[in-house]
């Protein structure tokens, strides 16, 4: 029963509010608030919660090696989902999880288990990646959108979010580095994305998209933190330290995001 709870019933609700919340404060706010604040560890925190429980602090920590490296590659996925959107959103959403999935099997492939190389392949992805769409695309953040909520439509949004969660936390418990890999599927980006485009169109999505990829910065932060910290302090004062330090990023982001973004 608490198998269930941990890997299926918690995931899907936290991840439904997650998402549900993220395109609310994006509709609200605007993309740079929308696409920084929604990206705050989340699904994250249980995954690996869930996984030191059922493992152990060290298997924890191994499986969180790679995450810097996945989130590059989540990051990449933004940048190919953008740049695809305006000519198709099936196309988008076919590219992007295809591009996902060959990069991914790459860093199984090679085993990915290096903390470093996995923080350089972070740090390139999103200054490529980034870049790119500020500098040369000149993709726009959006400001606040107008929209009439119902409870139906509230609801659907965190149905999507949140089955795609349960399936992927559900898979984390494969290996260190699967695991590692599906405590970051991209269930919230690509949530996120496809409520983005149906609601308020393909720039809207794309600003969203550019802003998360800042706003990941707070889970890799999360990632890092954890694994350092698992081994020395243990789950709970691990867990809550580098939620800590993964927040404090978050606020130096969203206070500066008109000078990044």
């Amino acid at each position: 029963m608490s198998s269930i709870l941990y890997q299926i019933v918690i995931p899907f609700f936290l991840s439904a509010f997650v998402v549900i919340l993220i395109t609310m404060i994006a509709e609200r706010y605007g993309t740079k608030v929308g696409g920084i604040l929604g990206t705050l560890p989340s699904t994250i925190v249980i995954a690996f919660v869930f996984i030191s429980i059922n493992e152990n602090e060290l298997f924890a920590s191994r499986a969180a090696a790679v995450v810097p490296a996945e989130l590059g590659i989540n990051i990449i996925f933004l940048f190919i989902f953008s740049l695809l959107v305006h000519r198709s959103t099936l196309l988008a959403f076919i590219g992007t999880f295809a591009i996902w999935t060959m990069l991914s099997f790459l860093l199984v492939f090679f085993n990915m288990e290096n903390i470093w190389i996995s923080i350089l392949i972070y740090i390139i992805s999103l200054l490529f990646c980034f870049l790119i769409l500020e500098k040369r695309k000149a993709v726009p953040s959006m400001g606040k959108v107008h929209i009439h909520y119902t409870l139906t439509k509230i609801m659907l949004r965190g149905v999507l979010a949140g089955i795609v969660i349960a399936i992927a936390v559900v898979l984390s418990n494969v290996g260190s580095i699967i695991s590692g890999i599906f405590s970051v599927f991209p269930a919230i980006l690509s949530s996120t994305m496809l409520i983005s485009v149906r609601e308020h169109g393909p720039d809207f999505a794309a600003g969203m998209a550019k802003s998360m990829m800042i706003g990941l910065s707070s889970v890799a932060t999360y990632a890092v933190s954890i694994h350092v910290l698992y081994p020395q302090v243990g789950i709970g004062y691990g867990t809550v330290l580098s939620y800590v330090l993964a927040f404090c990023v978050t606020m130096i982001l969203f206070t500066r995001r008109n000078r990044i973004i």
